[in-house]
């Protein structure tokens, strides 16, 4: 059992949820990695974490899970709480993207479905089991009680006609989290968004090129890639409770990208 608080990180074998798995370890919290299926990479963070750590007590756990299955999470939930014990914060950062940019006017029902069950079911269903867990009488190891974090995307609010399933998918985890903080702020539980733009992922490795120049022509003022420590600094201080009386915000990482001028 973990003897400092303990943090889920979904999606967390890889890019951002690795940044943010790492973040965390270097705040002295154990934290559950969730991955799909590459365990390899589930591993390393883990490794990455033990190097950043700086209490011995940190125990970082790779937990297999597919956050758009209930069997699959219900099961990730069980490991953990055995292993581990009580989840003190949920991190829902697991998601896809299009396996095939396709016109809107052309887009497949199963790609929509594919991608509405991983970015927007999974996270809904697994913050209701997590909350569940809460409300059953547990205390939170955080001083500033549990908390929920969703990482969400630019695509949430910014049309891309190619990538509809993923806009909409993500449009609707905005609207979860407004929905969620509604739901706990009676019961002190803090539920946040962490909303990040053009990120240097695996996920934009096969449009680095073309991003690099629109990023130094100013799509993003600040004119720089978005990174995995970037968006893991922001986790890192909402769980720390930098933010208690914020509820339900959403906070940009994203460069400026969102600023209008002339």
């Amino acid at each position: 059992m973990s003897e400092s608080a303990v943090v889920l990180v979904t999606g967390a074998s890889r890019g951002l949820g690795r940044g943010i798995a790492i973040e965390l370890a270097t705040c002295g919290y154990s934290v559950a990695i969730n991955y799909v299926s590459n365990a390899d990479a589930a591993d390393e963070t883990a490794r990455l974490c033990k190097d950043a750590a700086i209490d011995a007590s940190q125990l970082f756990l790779p937990v297999q899970g597919d956050v758009s299955s209930s069997g699959s999470r219900a099961d990730m939930l069980e490991t953990i709480k055995k292993k581990l014990g009580q989840v003190d914060a949920l991190v829902n950062n697991a998601g896809i993207a299009s396996g095939l940019r396709a016109d809107i006017t052309q887009a497949t029902e199963d790609s929509f479905d594919e991608l509405i069950s991983t970015n927007l079911k999974g996270p809904y269903f697994l913050t209701q089991a997590v909350v569940n867990q809460w409300l059953s009488g547990q205390t939170s190891r955080l001083e500033s009680g549990f908390k929920v974090i969703f990482i969400s995307s630019i695509s949430s609010h910014t049309a891309s006609t190619t990538r509809g399933d993923y806009c909409i998918s993500k449009a609707g985890l905005s609207m979860a989290v407004q929905l969620w903080a509604s739901r706990l702020a009676e019961e002190d539980i803090q539920v946040y968004e962490l909303r990040p733009g053009i990120m240097k992922t695996d996920m934009t490795s096969a449009i680095t090129e073309k991003y690099d120049t629109l990023i130094l022509d100013g799509l993003v003022p600040q004119r720089r890639w978005g990174t995995a420590k970037d968006v893991g600094l922001g986790v890192a201080a909402l769980i720390d409770g930098k933010f208690p009386f914020s509820t339900g915000t959403v906070i940009a990482i994203d460069g400026g990208f969102k600023l209008r001028t002339l």
